[in-house]
């Protein structure tokens, strides 16, 4: 609704607007009969519909009661507009009933706000119909008509493509909260259970090397937290250097060695994290699944863009026989939705190589 609600008060209060000074300017310019009474009956008329117009926007209920009340309410102001240009208001009828109860609505009560003014004219002035003005004031109104549907049209598919939109950017951040979750805890997860293999292993032939790995167990279980707890909450951290992210997880895994040429650019954060989370996935798969000893992260900034290259040592897999993972196929996405390209290249018991370009 946030597409179209904001519309209906700007058009409406338009057309009061205009109708009001046509009211002042007949009367102020002696071209009606001077009557002050009837003038402030229209002027206050005007001022009940568009507080009519703001009730019935704060409370958001009852539109049939509404629609009948401002009826009645165009019925007195037209009554007591000496100008005749008060009719105009009645295009806002289907306006607001297209909008409200849909297209049908719109062009029953189109037709009948026509219907009343020819009515309206053919009881009060006979021959109307071979008048010029009467004639030009028909047509004009049915224009009028015309315009206001096509108008309420145009908003109602905007508001049927906002929330569209609204759909899909939904479950868009759904599935990048799940490829969040997947990467981020994933390779935390990995990197405890090497850990604490590690501490199993050395528990009696070197305690301070178990008691160390601990402690790395304990830290990735603490950035696991926060990662989730970031994730799960959408919230939306300051642009992070890539360089300084990748450090961080080289820092972390000693069988991890990072290169990086050329000066890292102003890199958005969608990129950033793109970047940072296809190092993490393929370092992650490196450990778990190819058992490797070392994982290479290249990264090269250059005007064309940015490119990111993991290269481990491991078991490797076949290509053609593989099913792609949830992280392989999260990674992709990723990198698409930022204009990227995603690649895999790998041989059994040839190692696997990662490679993600941003432009």
């Amino acid at each position: 609704m946030t597409s179209v609600r904001p519309v209906v008060p700007w058009v409406s209060g338009a057309v009061y607007g205009i109708v009001l000074l046509a009211g002042l300017y007949y009367a102020l310019a002696g071209l009606g009969d001077g009557d002050g009474a009837r003038l402030a009956g229209f002027v206050a008329g005007l001022a009940a519909v568009a507080a009519l117009d703001e009730v019935e926007r704060r409370l958001g209920r009852a539109p049939v009661a509404f629609l009948v009340a401002r009826l009645a309410l165009f019925f007195a102001v037209a009554a007591l507009d000496e100008s005749g240009l008060s009719r105009v208001l009645f295009v806002l009828v289907p306006f607001t009933a297209y909008l409200t109860f849909g297209r049908k609505a719109g062009l029953v009560l189109g037709g009948l706000c026509l219907a009343l003014l020819v009515a309206g004219f053919a009881v009060r002035v006979p021959d109307w119909y071979r008048d010029a003005e009467y004639l030009s004031d028909l047509l004009m109104f049915g224009t009028g008509l015309v315009l206001a549907i096509a108008m309420a049209e145009v908003a109602t598919r905007e508001r049927r493509a906002s929330t569209k939109v609204a759909e899909l950017s939904a479950a868009t951040e759904r599935n990048r909260l799940a490829r969040d979750i997947h990467d981020g805890l994933g390779h935390h997860l990995t990197a405890i259970a090497i850990q604490l293999e590690k501490a199993t292993a050395f528990r009696d032939r070197d305690p301070r090397a178990a008691e160390q790995a601990l402690t790395d167990a304990r830290e990735s279980a603490a950035r696991a937290l926060r990662d989730v707890r970031t994730s799960v909450g959408t919230l939306r951290a300051a642009p992070v250097s890539l360089r300084a992210a990748l450090t961080e997880l080289a820092e972390r895994d000693d069988v991890v060695t990072v290169r990086i040429d050329g000066d890292e650019p102003d890199l958005d954060q969608a990129a950033v994290t793109t970047l940072h989370r296809a190092a993490q996935e393929a370092v992650t798969n490196a450990r778990r699944h190819g058992h490797a000893t070392a994982v290479r992260v290249a990264v090269t900034f250059g005007a064309a863009g940015t490119r990111l290259v993991v290269t481990d040592d491991g078991r490797g897999f076949d290509l053609t026989a593989c099913r792609t993972g949830y992280g392989l196929l999260g990674l992709r996405e990723r990198a698409a939705l930022v204009g990227g390209e995603f690649t895999v290249d790998s041989r059994p018991g040839a190692g696997t190589s990662v490679t993600v370009t941003v432009p």
